[in-house]
């Protein structure tokens, strides 16, 4: 049994430990040192891609563009969108099945 009150400290401490870490990530630049390491990555190719022009190498885009995809399926991700598609298909024939109820109330 769950005291009561754990829940809601629990609930309070731990987005308290959220704010004060993206709090001190923003703090510290944390950010802004992430856009200067692309802005430096974008003219360390800029530069090579000016090298390998003047030396007149064969230039291909993809060798300088940094593709970065992320994915973000994982686990509970997967689960999460298996469960709104069942929900989502209940609440469907639910609505279906009273919008037909209602027009049999009101067509009789």
């Amino acid at each position: 049994m769950i005291k009561e009150g754990y829940l809601f400290r629990f609930v309070m401490t731990s987005l308290f430990i959220i704010f004060i870490t993206l709090y001190i990530s923003q703090a510290t630049g944390y950010y802004e040192y992430q856009q200067h390491k692309k802005k430096v990555l974008t003219e360390e190719k800029i530069k090579q891609f000016e090298e390998d022009v003047q030396k007149g190498k064969k230039i291909d885009i993809e060798d300088y563009l940094e593709v970065t995809e992320y994915k973000y399926c994982n686990g509970i991700s997967n689960t999460g969108l298996k469960l709104s598609k069942v929900i989502s298909n209940y609440v469907q024939k639910g609505v279906d099945g009273l919008l037909k109820v209602l027009e049999k109330m009101f067509i009789n």
